[in-house]
């Protein structure tokens, strides 16, 4: 067999690990792998709380990772002609150029959402909001060991964060730890941060029983985090958070954590999206009417031919996905029939700030439920194996 081109497009938690898995599972067909990604490094991007919180560092180089045998090009894709199997990226430098490929994986994944301009706050979107954020509350915290006046005082000690899934639970846990610490150094009275989580749902957790969202605001409420129940934050202005289902909030700091979107580059590669902006798929993460090509992780449309469930946008999805896609790829190339997806287990992890976490998975129809240290260490797990860490 010929030496086969096989590109990688965006290198996070799908992308790595789908170049794991051909590495390990591929190592008898000659392959040349690429990976094209606009930044020279890996985001963490699940722990992005951390650089807010902590200004915890949460990028890995790419050289750091694949210490050989993986070509790395440093720019940004912007088609992909998959009728003569070539792509066009433009370099660090602005610089165009054209590749071909003999397989090619999507796997650009997804963007945090952002509220819109108007509604004021700071969105958690990436490592400058990151940075920008932590910048924000230390400040609060520095103007409110000298004010004087009682209500000022402590609107700088407030932050609500907006947004109540897992990574509103993850920024509020970890911003109370934090914040708690910093105002004990300024000589502050730590009992007077207060961190909100603005839920617009009825409990927390939702994708599980209402048991655990009990255990998780329990576990919240114990580490100085007030989870508001069916309140919308509407906007942001002047230090005045604007509820529906409440009275208006004083905060020093609103944080926005709304969810994912498919990253919106897919609309300039050609490929077939649905409405939702999500790349069309085959049950075997072929990419409808592109020979060649596949995707997987946030950017990929992925059902469950057995019972069409979706896959979630989470990073324990985009690591099975990957397994299975070098599988379905060694199929293709051997003419034998591929395998086809399935869901992955229910199995969440949840942050609850340093050293404490929860887990729960359901198996023969029973829940079971993990917390503390165990809890977090199983987390940390899970955050370390999606990006490769040893």
């Amino acid at each position: 067999m010929k030496e086969q081109t096989c590109i990688i497009i965006g290198g996070g938690y799908a992308g790595l690990n789908a170049i794991n898995a051909i590495r390990k599972t591929m190592q008898g067909i000659p392959l040349q792998i690429i990976l094209i990604d606009k930044q020279p490094h890996h985001l963490r991007k699940v722990l992005l709380f951390k650089a807010a919180a902590a200004g915890t560092p949460i990028t890995i180089p790419f050289e750091d990772i694949f210490t050989e045998g993986i070509s790395f090009l440093q720019g940004m894709v912007k088609e992909i002609t998959s009728e003569e199997k070539r792509l066009q990226y433009e370099d660090a430098k602005g610089n165009s150029h054209q590749i071909n490929y003999d397989i090619l994986i999507v796997t650009v994944g997804s963007v945090i959402r952002k509220p819109a301009l108007e509604q004021g706050g700071m969105a958690l979107t990436d490592l400058n909001a990151g940075a920008s954020i932590r910048q924000q509350w230390l400040a609060n915290l520095q103007k409110a060991a000298k004010e004087t006046n009682r209500a000022n005082r402590q609107r700088l000690l407030t932050v609500a964060v907006a947004g109540a899934g897992i990574s509103g639970i993850e920024t509020s846990a970890e911003l109370a730890y934090e914040m708690r610490k910093e105002a004990a150094a300024l000589r502050l009275d730590p009992a007077e941060i207060r961190v909100f989580l603005i839920n617009a749902q009825e409990r927390l957790f939702p994708e599980g029983p209402a048991k655990v969202g009990r255990k998780l605001e329990i576990a919240l409420n114990k580490i100085g985090v007030t989870v508001l129940h069916r309140c919308k934050a509407m906007q942001e202005k002047e230090g005045v958070l604007m509820l529906t289902g409440s009275k208006p909030m004083p905060v020093g700091l609103c944080i926005w954590t709304l969810g994912l979107l498919p990253n919106p580059v897919l609309r300039s590669f050609g490929l077939p999206l649905t409405p939702e902006g999500q790349v069309i798929v085959d049950a075997s993460y072929r990419v409808k009417g592109a020979p060649g090509v596949y995707s997987i992780g946030d950017c990929a449309h992925i059902t469950d031919p057995a019972n069409g469930r979706p896959d979630r946008m989470t990073c324990k999805e985009a690591v099975a996905q990957a397994t299975r896609l070098v599988k379905v790829i060694s199929a293709d190339l051997n003419n034998r029939p591929a395998p086809t997806h399935q869901t992955h287990m229910d199995f969440f992890c949840i942050g609850l700030g340093p050293e404490q976490g929860m887990v729960w998975t359901r198996h023969w129809g029973l829940d079971f439920i993990l917390t503390g240290k165990l809890g977090w260490k199983i987390r940390k797990f899970t955050w370390d194996s999606a990006s490769l860490v040893k």
